[in-house]
């Protein structure tokens, strides 16, 4: 018990000395263990020298004391100026490397070297870090960030952090810069080979689906207004005149029909979940909707916070940022749906021809066979995979 407690006190002094040291570094300078032990030399001397009334004792502290002066100024000033810029983060996958390149410009006239840098992303990304042997007057350097995403998410962070202790290495100078820096992490899409429920949704509507779709087919390429260009939009559908007329990208946008999509994919977002189940709950949505492309099938995807959406990227982006709980922007649809939910009592208020995925706690004593015996839903369990349970519904 008290070899516990003097660990936990140590932990807590040395957590208390990194934070007043690192608050030094920001503010002004921060002592390295070097300059430390020169101060205490020249101290030496100089007590040495009052005690001896040797005159050379006096001339060492005052060369050590006045070393050190020249050091913390000019440490002080060893990253003003610098600025970083990064470039485009492409969108990554779970258990995929998101790449951030920066480039340090020094726009003084003065080389800059020995430089550290710390990224730090919100967690759960590691924060990652390196160095920079020189960085050449009126030139630049350029560095990697790795980050390993572990998890879902939008991520983003606003600087990035250098420490120098040139040229000495006395001192040491923290100072953050901004850089701005996102990175997107899709959630995990399973190959799916079969699904379904997906084939089963719009059964005994076959006509006026087949109708629907002829009369998309019948307004495909009618444009109905101009907007300009957004990351990921398909150059095909830029208006080359009206680009030249603006000075800037203008993107078509093509009538469709009002006669609604093929298949919407609801996930109930607006509810509370278990983390374990929502985190699937959002890689059984994107899964479902990539399987729906490739079905030649026209799929939105619905959460509370953005209402109706489609396209791949933005699809994948919605449910990048998604949370359980969030509040409520859009109505839910009033056509059929495939939703997916927590709650048992939001199952019996959908619309007519939709179908349902439950995940329910374990324990709560309800059939997931007997929900699903007349084929409008699944119930989802938590000792199967996802990918495995949307194949053999």
């Amino acid at each position: 018990m008290q070899a516990r407690l003097v660990a936990r006190l140590m932990q807590g002094f040395r957590h208390r000395w990194q934070a007043w040291v690192t608050s030094w570094e920001t503010r002004a300078v921060g002592l390295s263990f070097s300059g430390a032990l020169l101060g205490t030399i020249a101290l030496f001397f100089f007590g040495a020298a009052t005690n001896a009334m040797a005159g050379w004792l006096y001339v060492m502290s005052g060369v050590l004391l006045a070393l050190m002066a020249v050091a913390a100024v000019l440490t002080a000033r060893s990253l003003g100026g610098l600025t970083v810029t990064r470039s485009t983060v492409a969108p990554i996958s779970v258990d995929d490397v998101a790449v951030v390149d920066c480039q340090i410009h020094n726009p003084s006239g003065q080389a800059r070297a020995l430089l550290q840098w710390v990224d730090r992303p919100p967690a759960p990304l590691s924060p990652a870090e390196g160095s920079i042997a020189l960085i050449p007057a009126q030139g630049s350097a350029t560095l990697q960030a790795r980050f390993r995403a572990d998890r879902r998410g939008i991520y983003r962070w606003p600087e990035l952090t250098l420490r120098s202790g040139a040229p000495f290495g006395l001192f040491w100078k923290r100072q953050a810069i901004a850089a701005p820096a996102k990175v997107v992490v899709y959630p995990r899409v399973w190959p799916l080979s079969q699904c379904p429920i997906v084939d089963w949704m719009g059964e005994g509507d076959a006509q006026n689906t087949a109708g629907d779709r002829a009369l998309r087919l019948g307004m495909e390429g009618l444009t109905r207004s101009l907007r300009p260009y957004r990351w990921g939009d398909s150059t095909r559908l830029i208006h080359w005149r009206s680009s030249a007329r603006f000075g800037e990208l203008q993107i078509r946008e093509l009538e469709t029909a009002a006669t609604g999509p093929d298949l919407i994919v609801a996930l109930d977002s607006a509810i509370a979940w278990n983390p374990e189940d929502f985190e699937q709950a959002v890689e059984a949505a994107a899964s479902i909707y990539v399987y729906a492309s490739r079905c030649y099938l026209d799929p939105f995807l619905w959460t509370a916070a953005t209402g109706l959406v489609r396209g791949r990227q933005v699809v994948l982006e919605t449910l990048a940022g998604t949370q359980a709980g969030e509040l409520t922007q859009q109505e839910p649809p009033t056509r059929a749906v495939l939703w997916l939910t927590t709650a048992v009592d939001r199952v019996a208020s959908l619309p007519d021809r939709s179908r349902w995925l439950l995940w329910l706690a374990p324990g709560t004593g309800l059939a997931g066979a007997g929900l699903g015996q007349s084929g409008r839903g699944l119930t989802i369990t938590r000792d199967r995979p996802i990918a495995e349970q949307l194949q053999a519904f």
